[in-house]
């Protein structure tokens, strides 16, 4: 359809094949040597996909980030990212990883109501501030957990940052590719699931990410977010769709200094 080009990543990064096995790989070998620390497949629904992965660190957790995996709402699970929990592992932070269930098998309404779900699971488990990141659709939702209808004010009211990295943020673009045939959007759903469209929103401190070799729609979808919500936005130099998410486990960089409040290394 006439955006399916616009809306596509993998066939513009070289090698981009590689990229998921790496991430499964990379995980695997994380959640091995963290050993008691990773609390696997933990429930927060009735569905076998409702799970999600908390990895502690060494001492009382000074707070909780919480990663949500992209894949444009169709694909992938909590297993392939558990290495991006180095960076705020580091900091003392925990970080909890949430699966969910996948269109076509469920609407994008239905997977943000789980994740609202698993957020307030995390938080009955947990003390402390609340971090939410996550990448593409995973951007998407946790953007959407800033929603007032969603989530309740006690919990709301422990959001520290939150961080759409590649978001998509106005769905209604999405009407003309053919991945609609999965996500079953009619223009009324797309605009109530579209985070530009909130206004009764928690207060966090929001930054929108991206990275600068990015396709021009994701640009421009991360601009969208930024400039309607009128909050911090940046550009990663040198990123595109696949690599932008590796800051997560650099306890240095600046995405994970502004997860966590920690003071940014240097590099």
């Amino acid at each position: 359809m006439e955006l399916d080009d616009a809306y596509a990543n993998g066939v513009y990064i070289d090698g981009a094949a590689d990229y998921p096995p790496r991430w499964a790989a990379a995980a695997a070998e994380f959640r091995a040597a963290l050993g008691a620390r990773a609390q696997l497949g933990q429930s927060y629904g009735p569905g076998e996909r409702q799970k999600y992965d908390m990895f502690l660190p060494e001492s009382t957790p000074e707070g909780t980030v919480i990663f949500v995996h992209g894949g444009y709402w169709r694909a992938f699970d909590r297993t392939s990212w558990s290495h991006l929990a180095a960076g705020p592992l580091t900091h003392g932070w925990a970080v909890a990883m949430p699966s969910y269930d996948l269109c076509p098998d469920v609407s994008i309404n239905e997977i943000s109501r789980q994740l609202a779900a698993a957020v307030q699971a995390i938080a009955r488990r947990t003390r402390g501030p609340l971090s939410l990141v996550g990448h593409s659709a995973g951007g998407h939702l946790v953007a959407r957990m800033l929603d007032r209808a969603l989530i309740p004010g006690t919990v709301g009211a422990r959001f520290h940052a939150v961080i759409p990295i590649s978001p998509l943020s106005d769905l209604e673009p999405l009407l003309q590719t053919s991945m609609n045939d999965d996500f079953g959007l009619d223009r009324a759903e797309a605009q109530a699931e579209s985070p530009t469209a909130m206004t009764d929103r928690h207060k966090a401190k929001v930054t929108v990410w991206v990275g600068g070799n990015e396709r021009p729609a994701f640009l421009d979808q991360a601009r969208w977010l930024a400039d309607g919500w009128g909050v911090d936005h940046v550009i990663d130099p040198g990123k595109h769709h696949f690599d932008v998410v590796d800051a997560l486990g650099d306890a240095t960089s600046d995405m994970v200094h502004r997860l966590t409040g920690a003071q940014q290394g240097p590099g």
